[in-house]
């Protein structure tokens, strides 16, 4: 990771499973990252939002 990027963890908005985790510009990307991601545990495709 460069000086000007984070970690962002991701979490599911049905079962609140943190699933998937990205780094994430903080120059570039001032609001949250929203991702239509698949989650094993619901077992589809669902929103993922980061977490802080």
């Amino acid at each position: 990771m460069g000086a000007n990027s984070r970690k962002a963890i991701l979490v599911c908005e049905i079962c609140l499973s943190r699933n998937y985790s990205q780094t994430k510009s903080t120059l570039t990307q001032k609001e949250r990252l929203v991702v239509k991601k698949f989650c094993s545990s619901c077992n589809q495709h669902t929103t993922h939002k980061e977490t802080r």
